[in-house]
Protein backbone atom coordinates (compact mmCIF):
# COMPACT_ATOMS: atom_id res chain seq x y z
CA UNK A 1 0.00 0.00 0.00
CA UNK A 2 1.26 3.47 -1.25
CA UNK A 3 1.28 5.92 1.54
CA UNK A 4 0.27 9.86 1.37
CA UNK A 5 2.27 11.46 -1.48
CA UNK A 6 4.80 14.33 0.10
CA UNK A 7 3.38 17.96 -0.07
CA UNK A 8 5.90 19.33 -3.24
CA UNK A 9 9.08 21.28 -1.83
CA UNK A 10 7.12 24.68 -2.49
CA UNK A 11 4.45 24.33 -0.36
CA UNK A 12 6.26 22.85 2.39
CA UNK A 13 8.76 25.90 2.06
CA UNK A 14 5.50 27.88 2.18
CA UNK A 15 4.16 26.26 5.27
CA UNK A 16 7.26 26.84 7.05
CA UNK A 17 7.57 30.32 5.99
CA UNK A 18 4.11 30.83 7.19
CA UNK A 19 4.61 29.32 10.51
CA UNK A 20 7.94 31.39 11.01
CA UNK A 21 5.96 34.91 10.23
CA UNK A 22 3.25 33.73 12.67
CA UNK A 23 5.66 33.01 15.06
CA UNK A 24 7.44 36.64 14.43
CA UNK A 25 4.63 38.41 14.77
CA UNK A 26 3.78 36.90 17.98
CA UNK A 27 7.04 37.81 19.27
CA UNK A 28 6.43 41.54 18.21
CA UNK A 29 3.16 41.70 20.04
CA UNK A 30 4.62 40.25 23.33
CA UNK A 31 7.61 42.77 22.90
CA UNK A 32 5.53 45.69 22.12
CA UNK A 33 2.86 44.69 24.89
CA UNK A 34 5.76 44.84 27.54
CA UNK A 35 7.47 48.21 26.20
CA UNK A 36 3.58 49.35 26.67
CA UNK A 37 3.61 48.69 30.13
CA UNK A 38 6.99 49.69 31.16
CA UNK A 39 5.83 53.08 29.68
CA UNK A 40 2.94 53.10 31.21
CA UNK A 41 5.04 52.77 34.49
CA UNK A 42 4.53 49.31 35.53
CA UNK A 43 8.46 48.61 36.31
CA UNK A 44 8.23 44.57 36.74
CA UNK A 45 5.25 43.53 34.54
CA UNK A 46 4.59 39.96 35.22
CA UNK A 47 4.74 37.21 32.13
CA UNK A 48 0.80 37.21 32.80
CA UNK A 49 0.23 40.74 32.28
CA UNK A 50 2.53 41.08 29.11
CA UNK A 51 0.68 38.23 27.86
CA UNK A 52 -2.94 39.77 28.45
CA UNK A 53 -1.69 42.85 27.19
CA UNK A 54 -0.50 40.64 23.77
CA UNK A 55 -3.91 39.18 23.63
CA UNK A 56 -1.93 35.57 23.96
CA UNK A 57 -1.83 32.72 26.59
CA UNK A 58 1.51 32.74 29.07
CA UNK A 59 2.17 29.48 27.04
CA UNK A 60 2.77 30.94 23.96
CA UNK A 61 4.19 33.58 25.78
CA UNK A 62 6.96 31.08 26.91
CA UNK A 63 6.65 29.34 23.64
CA UNK A 64 8.17 32.01 22.13
CA UNK A 65 11.15 33.25 24.52
CA UNK A 66 11.58 30.89 26.06
CA UNK A 67 11.76 32.10 29.72
CA UNK A 68 11.79 35.69 31.20
CA UNK A 69 14.99 36.19 30.63
CA UNK A 70 14.70 35.57 27.05
CA UNK A 71 12.14 37.91 26.83
CA UNK A 72 14.31 40.83 28.75
CA UNK A 73 16.74 40.37 26.03
CA UNK A 74 14.28 40.89 23.00
CA UNK A 75 12.65 44.17 24.88
CA UNK A 76 16.01 45.08 25.36
CA UNK A 77 16.84 44.79 21.59
CA UNK A 78 13.89 47.15 20.57
CA UNK A 79 15.06 49.74 22.87
CA UNK A 80 18.74 49.60 21.32
CA UNK A 81 16.67 49.69 17.70
CA UNK A 82 14.57 52.24 19.03
CA UNK A 83 17.59 54.59 20.24
CA UNK A 84 19.61 53.49 16.94
CA UNK A 85 16.93 55.77 14.87
CA UNK A 86 17.15 58.85 17.33
CA UNK A 87 21.22 58.89 16.51
CA UNK A 88 22.22 61.54 14.18
CA UNK A 89 25.52 62.27 13.12
CA UNK A 90 27.36 65.55 14.47
CA UNK A 91 30.11 66.83 12.23
CA UNK A 92 33.14 67.38 14.70
CA UNK A 93 34.30 70.52 12.48
CA UNK A 94 31.24 72.39 13.78
CA UNK A 95 32.02 75.48 16.33
CA UNK A 96 32.05 74.01 20.15
CA UNK A 97 28.98 75.71 20.94
CA UNK A 98 27.28 74.01 18.43
CA UNK A 99 28.33 70.84 18.55
CA UNK A 100 27.15 71.08 22.09
CA UNK A 101 24.19 71.79 21.74
CA UNK A 102 22.98 69.66 19.09
CA UNK A 103 25.24 66.63 21.14
CA UNK A 104 23.17 67.48 24.11
CA UNK A 105 19.76 68.06 22.17
CA UNK A 106 20.15 64.42 20.93
CA UNK A 107 21.12 62.77 23.79
CA UNK A 108 18.21 64.52 25.79
CA UNK A 109 15.98 63.16 23.13
CA UNK A 110 17.14 59.74 23.79
CA UNK A 111 17.32 59.54 27.12
CA UNK A 112 14.19 60.75 27.36
CA UNK A 113 13.18 57.91 25.39
CA UNK A 114 14.72 55.06 26.87
CA UNK A 115 13.72 56.47 30.79
CA UNK A 116 10.86 53.83 31.06
CA UNK A 117 13.34 50.99 30.09
CA UNK A 118 15.96 52.27 32.48
CA UNK A 119 13.65 52.65 35.36
CA UNK A 120 12.56 49.30 35.19
CA UNK A 121 15.79 47.83 34.46
CA UNK A 122 17.23 49.59 37.67
CA UNK A 123 15.44 47.37 39.89
CA UNK A 124 15.64 43.96 37.89
CA UNK A 125 19.39 44.19 36.29
CA UNK A 126 20.77 42.50 39.32
CA UNK A 127 19.14 39.29 38.40
CA UNK A 128 19.56 39.69 34.40
CA UNK A 129 22.52 39.55 32.24
CA UNK A 130 20.46 40.68 29.13
CA UNK A 131 19.40 44.12 31.12
CA UNK A 132 23.07 44.10 32.42
CA UNK A 133 24.45 43.86 28.51
CA UNK A 134 21.85 46.08 27.68
CA UNK A 135 23.38 48.68 29.80
CA UNK A 136 26.91 47.87 28.97
CA UNK A 137 25.58 48.46 24.96
CA UNK A 138 24.51 52.30 25.63
CA UNK A 139 27.13 52.83 28.33
CA UNK A 140 29.51 52.24 25.43
CA UNK A 141 27.44 54.08 23.05
CA UNK A 142 28.15 57.13 24.92
CA UNK A 143 32.00 56.64 25.77
CA UNK A 144 32.19 56.05 21.19
CA UNK A 145 29.73 59.64 21.23
CA UNK A 146 31.68 61.58 23.42
CA UNK A 147 34.50 60.77 21.85
CA UNK A 148 33.89 61.07 18.61
CA UNK A 149 32.25 64.90 18.92
CA UNK A 150 34.47 66.27 21.32
CA UNK A 151 38.05 64.83 20.21
CA UNK A 152 39.89 67.73 19.35
CA UNK A 153 38.73 69.51 22.64
CA UNK A 154 39.46 66.35 25.19
CA UNK A 155 42.92 66.17 23.18
CA UNK A 156 43.45 69.34 23.96
CA UNK A 157 42.80 68.62 27.63
CA UNK A 158 46.28 68.22 30.11
CA UNK A 159 44.17 65.80 32.09
CA UNK A 160 42.00 64.19 29.12
CA UNK A 161 41.06 60.90 31.13
CA UNK A 162 39.26 63.23 33.71
CA UNK A 163 37.70 65.50 31.17
CA UNK A 164 36.48 62.35 28.73
CA UNK A 165 34.68 60.88 32.24
CA UNK A 166 33.33 63.89 33.17
CA UNK A 167 31.46 64.36 29.86
CA UNK A 168 30.05 60.69 30.26
CA UNK A 169 29.07 61.37 33.77
CA UNK A 170 27.20 64.15 32.84
CA UNK A 171 25.57 62.69 29.71
CA UNK A 172 24.39 59.49 31.24
CA UNK A 173 21.25 58.08 32.26
CA UNK A 174 22.26 58.49 35.96
CA UNK A 175 22.61 62.43 35.81
CA UNK A 176 19.48 62.61 33.56
CA UNK A 177 18.08 60.47 35.83
CA UNK A 178 18.88 63.08 39.45
CA UNK A 179 17.61 65.76 37.53
CA UNK A 180 14.14 63.91 35.98
CA UNK A 181 13.13 61.79 38.75
CA UNK A 182 15.32 63.24 42.07
CA UNK A 183 15.20 66.88 41.09
CA UNK A 184 11.71 66.80 38.98
CA UNK A 185 12.97 69.14 36.66
CA UNK A 186 11.13 69.18 33.31
CA UNK A 187 12.97 67.36 30.09
CA UNK A 188 14.01 71.25 29.17
CA UNK A 189 15.25 71.74 32.16
CA UNK A 190 17.45 68.97 32.32
CA UNK A 191 18.97 69.37 28.95
CA UNK A 192 20.01 73.29 30.12
CA UNK A 193 21.59 71.57 32.98
CA UNK A 194 23.74 68.90 30.92
CA UNK A 195 24.58 71.49 28.38
CA UNK A 196 25.72 73.99 31.24
CA UNK A 197 27.87 70.97 32.53
CA UNK A 198 29.32 69.87 28.69
CA UNK A 199 30.20 73.04 27.93
CA UNK A 200 31.38 73.96 31.87
CA UNK A 201 33.73 70.65 31.52
CA UNK A 202 34.98 71.39 27.96
CA UNK A 203 35.93 75.33 28.33
CA UNK A 204 37.32 74.88 31.84
CA UNK A 205 39.29 71.83 30.71
CA UNK A 206 41.01 73.50 27.53
CA UNK A 207 40.67 77.21 28.52
CA UNK A 208 38.82 78.48 26.09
Amino acid sequence: MRGPTPDPPDLRRARSDGRAERRLRTQRAIVDAHTELLRAGEMRPTAARVAERAGVSVRTLWAAFGDMEGLLRATTEFWLAADDELRAHIDPTLPLVERIERFCEERARRLENISPAARAAALMEVDSEALRESRRGHVGRVLHEVERTFGPELDACPDREAAFDALVAATSWSSWSMLRDDLGRDASASRAAMVCAVASILTARVGG
